[in-house]
């Protein structure tokens, strides 16, 4: 069962022009999708991902299991990145730890828009309430990998205790994602049904063509960085695989423990297993540029991202289906 889904999820087209962008980086190939498309593209798939949550959250409303299942969320958010901390600190610096717990803390809203698409595909139903645990899980980890730096580390020159908590809060839970998801996602809860059904042309069927758009320019960043984080040494590979492999386990247990449907316990066990390679990268230059982007950057982009999407989301369902029959 885990051969077949993995070879299913393999030969759909987005993960297709997925790899289609990492063959070409490597044959150095001048294929580029310009920025500004490039960033076009994540807007369109986070405003489709919200407004299809809204939609679905006015019609289920809000619960005792809802309830629960964003505190699970939050619970994973403070969680990550504490012990990822402590593990990391062995081998790297305080700086380079706060980071890289900080990534793996938050997470991927592509690599659980990857998740969405692949459950559209299976015709496995979700609830709206997951993109609002997308939007939850994102920004504490940034709170705790600053804590945790300003702690642990030895600031210089001012370092980030020059940096104002209101500017990194900003940055944490105002940041350009952050807003536009749950922008959409209201607009969405308020618009309810009729609202969906006039954006469904936009938001669900030009979906998975924007997704194939977008993850051939994710798979060409993701095999230019994959050289750098290769020179870090077999603790950070294997750090950037057994740790989202971990936090899956810990997520499928969590999601057991309060009964989510297989659809709700797929989107929720990637979110634990992502990393963060937009919202914690643009927050660690502010509060932590002590630390090297070429370490936690590159792990969650060049490694933890194809992974997941590749090889972990099949591995996740069918964990899921086995365990859940």
């Amino acid at each position: 069962m885990t051969l077949q889904l993995l070879v299913e999820n393999f030969l759909s087209p987005p993960i297709l022009f997925f790899v289609l962008g990492i063959a070409a980086a490597l044959m150095r190939s001048d294929l580029e999708i310009p920025q500004p498309i490039a960033k076009l593209l994540s807007y369109y798939l986070l405003i489709a991902i919200g407004l299809k949550g809204g939609a679905e959250l006015s019609q289920s409303g809000f619960s005792t299991y809802i309830a629960l299942a964003l505190g699970a969320s939050v619970l994973m958010a403070l969680a990550v990145p504490v012990y990822s901390f402590f593990i990391l600190k062995i081998r790297l610096s305080a700086a380079d730890a706060a980071a890289v717990a900080a990534t793996y803390g938050s997470v991927s809203a592509v690599t659980f828009i990857t998740a969405a698409a692949w459950l559209r595909q299976l015709g496995v139903d979700y609830g709206g309430h997951m993109i609002a645990a997308l939007a939850l899980m994102e920004s504490p980890a940034i709170i705790i990998g600053v804590i945790f730096f300003r702690k642990y580390g030895k600031p210089e020159n001012g370092g980030p205790d020059a940096t104002p908590w209101s500017d990194l809060l900003r940055d944490s839970f105002f940041n350009g994602s952050v807003v536009l998801l749950v922008g959409s996602l209201l607009i969405g809860l308020v618009s309810g049904e009729r609202g969906w059904v006039e954006v469904a042309p936009f938001a669900d069927d030009l979906f998975k063509g924007v997704l194939c758009l977008f993850l051939l320019d994710m798979g060409i960043v993701a095999a230019r960085r994959m050289k750098d984080v290769f020179r870090g040494g077999a603790f950070l590979v294997t750090f950037a695989v057994v740790i989202p492999l971990a936090n899956a386990a810990l997520g499928i247990l969590l999601a057991a423990l309060i009964g989510m449907p297989v659809g709700d316990a797929l989107l929720f066990t990637t979110l634990c297993a992502s990393a963060s390679y937009i919202a914690v990268p643009a927050a660690m230059r502010l509060a932590v540029p002590e630390a090297s982007p070429s370490v936690y950057l590159t792990m969650s982009l060049a490694l933890t991202f194809p992974f997941n999407i590749v090889f972990g989301i099949p591995l996740y369902y069918a964990a899921i289906s086995w365990l859940w029959s």
